[in-house]
């Protein structure tokens, strides 16, 4: 070794060129664990696992102040509302899942806004049609236009705040709001991942700027000088600071009835939107049951529709009908079972998912195991299932924030927070320093669908927190974000961990794979396959066997593709934390 190491010195030192000899470099060796992958953060008193670290911060300072795990994830999501909102904010929706010690039980919260009251399907039909006929959109456009105020429903998060802040916050609000208000005055410096995010933005709303009433709140604050900021960029937010502090002073009602509220009404007035005063005064979230699906000795729970989460319970339903542990992870058997599992749950969901107030849903007939054995009878060992015809495709790709925090009595906090497409609608209400979401272009123009557009109604629902549990204990906290690639996220977090005993930060440090179109919530015809992508981290004997199946396959090298991944486990017997955070996000676990 020593003899090739003085030859290339030689080679280097008299000039030649070797870059015929350069090779991507791999992981370092580590002393225990897998080689691609860190140790995760342990801790007792109080962890948090968000996609900033100065919000993992946040939140663990509103911990050490005596807040309970409720503040301080409320803390956490108004810090990254403000650092993050390339993903989330209060102009967005928010479910959550939380562990409560003392009752023994998981709560659920369904923070999600309705479609303005004013508005129904051929209104929506008619105003698409005039967009079309002025070229404000493209003549072979499909579904709700992605953004402009047509996509806008009522924004459900300051609500939630409040509402899990009622139940179970230890400090006032003020104070929980105090580190986002001081970030948003004095500044941060941007993270690489959001700066990138950032920039992806711009790009879009460039391109589709003749849908959106107004673009120009949005560029000022976000887009100075028609620039995105970069990496290190000190990011301020003034006006966000302002609508923080109006809310830690005068609760949510300043921004569903007070002073925020006839802020709002005026700017949907100015652009001519259908949201109106009466529906902000109107919203309520709803709290919801969790459902729990066991696998090999853990629960998965997840939230009941209008949201996605029981795709996931399906999911692991079908798989329990074998047994993956009888091969590799990495094998081709393990993925094409999952994969296969993953169609026929979009299928379902595909077909069915709605707001449960304006829809009749089998939710006890979908997680039931009959039902499991027969969509496990469908799978093929030798080919992939052909598409089917029947379902309903739903458009739309997600970017959203996750986040979990615990805390010292063993309370523990599951919560996802987003605007939907990107930075949401491009809608900025003058002077408010956030941006409304866009959640509501999942709604279907099929009269005859469940999800169909109508008026007051929330629409099909991608942002899923999750949780696992063995023996009716905590287990887990955990959620991976990024629009249909959670529930199957989902799944493969619980097949890593349960059956291939992969530690809390190697399970989510793997190599995943995300299925995309055909029968989905993402969009795609429901008559195609779609495309399985997969990192590079899956085996090439793998991807070719999957292949020879008949999957439509790519390898994917960009990291956002796969979702976003935070998880707080804790041990039953020691009351120990130990915390994952997302490598392919900016995040960071911290505890104490």
């Amino acid at each position: 070794m020593a003899t090739v190491h003085r030859v290339m010195v030689g080679l280097l030192a008299a000039g030649i060129t070797l870059s015929v000899l350069a090779q991507p470099l791999g992981p370092g060796a580590r002393p225990v664990g897998a080689d691609w992958s860190r140790s995760p953060v342990y801790g007792i008193n109080g962890m948090a696992a968000t996609a900033q670290p100065l919000a993992s911060q946040v939140a663990l300072e509103i911990l050490k102040a005596g807040g309970s795990a409720v503040d301080a994830a409320i803390a956490a999501n108004a810090t990254l509302g403000l650092m993050e909102p390339t993903g989330n904010g209060i102009g967005g929706d928010l479910f959550a899942i939380v562990w409560d010690p003392e009752t023994g039980r998981l709560h659920g919260y369904n923070g999600s806004g309705r479609s303005p009251m004013g508005r129904n399907i051929d209104q929506m039909n008619a105003k698409i049609a005039a967009m079309k006929a002025d070229g404000r959109l493209a003549e072979d456009y499909q579904g709700i236009p992605s953004h402009g105020s047509l996509s806008v429903t009522v924004p459900g998060t300051v609500d939630g705040w409040f509402a899990l802040h009622e139940r179970w916050g230890q400090l006032p609000m003020d104070d929980v709001l105090t580190p986002a208000i001081e970030y948003a005055q004095q500044g941060f410096p941007l993270s690489p991942v959001i700066a990138d995010g950032f920039a992806a933005n711009l790009r879009r709303f460039k391109a589709i700027a003749p849908m959106v009433e107004e673009l120009d709140n949005a560029m000022a604050l976000y887009f100075k000088g028609d620039k995105a900021p970069v990496t290190g960029d000190i990011f301020r937010n003034p006006d966000l600071a302002k609508t923080l502090t109006a809310l830690a002073k005068n609760g949510r009602d300043a921004f569903y009835t007070g002073q925020l509220a006839d802020r709002l009404a005026s700017y949907f007035t100015a652009i001519g939107a259908d949201l109106s005063a009466a529906d902000l005064a109107s919203h309520r979230g709803e709290w919801v049951e969790p459902r729990g699906v066991d696998y090999h000795g853990v629960t998965l729970w997840e939230l009941p529709p209008n949201g996605q989460g029981f795709a996931a319970l399906m999911m692991l339903n079908i798989l329990k009908q074998t047994d993956l542990r009888r091969f590799d992870r990495g094998s081709p058997e393990v993925f094409h079972y999952m994969v296969e599992a993953k169609r026929l749950a979009f299928e379902t969901m595909a077909q069915t998912f709605a707001d449960p107030a304006h829809a009749d849903l089998p939710l006890d007939a979908m997680l039931s195991e009959a039902f499991a054995q027969r969509q496990f009878a469908r799978i093929n060992t030798q080919s992939v299932l052909a598409p089917t015809a029947l379902a309903v495709a739903l458009e739309g790709e997600g970017d959203t924030t996750y986040l979990t925090v615990a805390d010292n009595k063993g309370m523990m906090v599951s919560l996802i927070q987003s605007n939907y497409r990107g930075m949401g609608s491009g809608l900025v209400p003058t002077g408010m320093g956030f941006m409304l979401q866009d959640r509501g272009e999942l709604f279907s123009l099929n009269p005859d669908h469940p999800n169909s557009y109508a008026p007051n109604k929330r629409p099909f629902h991608t942002i899923i927190p999750a949780f696992l549990t063995r023996d009716q204990q905590p287990l887990m906290s955990f959620g991976l974000m990024g629009g249909g690639m959670q529930p199957q996220g989902h799944v493969q977090m619980v097949v890593n961990i349960v059956d291939y005993g992969m530690n809390i930060q190697e399970a989510g440090d793997a190599a995943r794979f995300l299925h995309d179109g055909g029968a989905s919530p993402e969009g795609g015809a429901p008559n195609e396959y779609g495309v399985l992508y997969v990192e590079p981290g899956v085996p090439q004997i793998t991807i070719d066997a999957l292949v020879a199946l008949g999957h439509v396959l790519e390898v994917n090298d960009r990291g956002g593709l796969f979702g976003g991944y935070q998880a707080i486990a804790r041990d039953p017997q020691t009351g120990v934390y130990s915390g994952a955070t997302e490598m392919r996000k900016d995040g960071a676990v911290v505890a104490w």
